[in-house]
């Protein structure tokens, strides 16, 4: 859930304007605080690096058995994630990732001294919860757009070569341009 850095700080800004104004939290510094929610999400993203590292240690071990069994390694890859991220209790579903980095969040909230609370917490975390699913739909609608974009060529790029990467990543950066968040 490699969320783009400029949609990071706008999401931590909005959660603390919306809950701070709504009169949800007062939180002692607001931009501290900010700071604090942006820290989950690197947190959270430092945990999945972490997961695909070790998913492709475990892959470079059992090579020998990919090749031998002719297995996919794709196949292979999304197989043993799956079963680590089990294991290491990180969804990779990136909306059930997103619930599980509002309970983040609602977690930070009550327990930071800074931070005064007025509601109870399963409302902090609709709260939270509905920010991040907009921040969510605004990521499917970036990466769409990109995939759109790249189908659009005239000639046919098959998607994870190097050559789809690339555009990938330039058409994605272009699209974060156009919306302020690059």
């Amino acid at each position: 859930m490699k969320l783009p850095e400029r949609l990071v700080e706008r999401i931590a800004n909005r959660i603390v304007d919306e809950l701070s104004s709504d009169r949800v939290i007062e939180p002692e510094d607001p931009e501290v605080f900010k700071k604090k929610i942006v820290g989950v999400f690197k947190k959270a993203e430092e945990e999945e690096k972490l997961l695909d590292e070790k998913t492709k240690e475990i892959l470079k071990e059992k090579m020998k058995i990919l090749e031998e069994t002719d297995l996919d390694y794709r196949t292979a890859f999304r197989a043993v994630k799956a079963k680590l991220a089990e294991e290491m209790k990180i969804n990779v579903n990136r909306r059930e990732r997103m619930n599980q980095v509002a309970n983040m969040i609602r977690d930070l909230i009550m327990e930071d001294e800074s931070v005064e609370i007025y509601e109870d917490p399963p409302l902090i975390r609709k709260r939270v919860a509905d920010i991040l699913r907009d921040a969510v739909r605004q990521e499917e609608e970036i990466e769409r757009n990109v995939r759109e974009r790249i189908r659009k060529y005239s000639r046919n790029i098959l998607e994870g070569t190097p050559e789809w990467n690339i555009l990938y990543k330039r058409i994605y950066e272009d699209e974060l341009r156009q919306r302020g968040l690059a």
